[in-house]
């Protein structure tokens, strides 16, 4: 019998889609940041995300509004990475004994102030009974065909920018746990890059959401792109306050960046040649599309890239 801890949360992404086909209409199924539907002038961007109690949430330290709120921006942020817009919102619940009907309020009440600022709707779900509290989000969404982004569309050539600093998640997520003080603000309540990513869409080649780690989310536009990567370890900007939170805790702040996730900022591709029409966008260029292996270069020695989170493994 084969665990899915043996084929890992990615490997077993692969092994579904082997199983499933796409009709004509489906312009990019199982493989990126959303489902890619054919339309006259548009395409529609499908996306979902699974948040359970215990893995992706803590109710000992998450509000139910903050529960709420980072639902949405989970899925947000996955829209962003293709270079569209949200526009409705599925949400189904299953919901154990202890979920009182205040405490459900208080989670649409995170969920309807998300929606306010990403100009969606809530339009449906489902609801239902289980021992574990689990929150599932689909967002429905449009992009114009000529600004769709996907993770295949890298470039040998092309430098790999992130649209913001990284690991700042993971090191809230780990002073949570310790039970220390510190920056843990963005951890609860973070945000998403949709405005920069509807900007970002003309000009760049390859797109993607940072939910797992860096490191990750590299190694998929690689293996979509059919090309390589080098990431330079001076170049990952880390903040001073998720510098300090390793300090005090004694970790590594560059494995947070590399295999934390949650932080939701962009990775992408462009050539150097479009990096003066993005100057109005905050990035940061750490590394180069190349044409074979994925290595992170520290003092002019690389060692292979490995990936980040996954839910199987970790």
């Amino acid at each position: 019998m084969t665990k899915l801890s043996d084929l890992g949360e990615f490997g077993l992404i692969d092994r579904l889609a082997s199983k499933v086909g796409a009709g004509k209409e489906v312009i990019k199924g199982i493989g990126d940041d959303c489902a890619v539907l054919d339309g006259d002038d548009h395409y529609t961007l499908v996306t979902t995300d699974m948040l359970v109690s215990g893995d992706h949430f803590n109710r000992q330290w998450q509000t139910p509004f903050q529960i709420g709120w980072k639902s949405m921006v989970a899925n947000v942020s996955d829209i962003a990475a293709m270079g569209g817009y949200p526009l409705w919102v599925l949400v189904s619940l299953a919901l154990p004994d202890d979920v009182d009907v205040e405490y459900l309020d208080s989670i649409y009440d995170g969920m309807n102030s998300a929606s306010k600022k990403y100009d969606m709707e809530i339009i449906g779900g489902d609801t239902t009974h289980g021992d574990i509290f689990v929150v599932n989000i689909v967002i429905i969404g449009r992009v114009e065909k000529e600004h769709l982004c996907l993770r295949s569309d890298a470039k040998i050539g092309d430098k790999i920018c992130v649209t913001g600093d990284l690991g700042k998640s993971w090191a809230g997520l780990d002073l949570l746990r310790a039970g220390v003080e510190g920056y843990t603000d963005y951890h609860l309540e973070p945000s998403c890059r949709l405005e920069e990513g509807r900007m970002l869409a003309p000009y760049v080649n390859a797109m993607i959401d940072v939910s797992d780690g860096l490191s990750s989310e590299v190694l998929h536009i690689c293996n979509q792109s059919g090309t390589g990567a080098a990431i330079y370890k001076d170049k990952i900007p880390i903040s001073s306050r998720t510098r300090e939170a390793a300090d005090r805790l004694d970790k590594d702040p560059y494995r947070w960046a590399l295999s934390g996730g949650e932080d939701f900022e962009l990775v992408f591709t462009i050539p150097e040649s479009k990096l003066d029409k993005i100057s109005n966008i905050p990035y940061f260029v750490v590394g180069d599309v190349t044409e074979k292996g994925a290595y992170l270069v520290e003092d002019e020695q690389k060692r292979e890239l490995v990936g980040g989170y996954d839910h199987f493994r970790s």
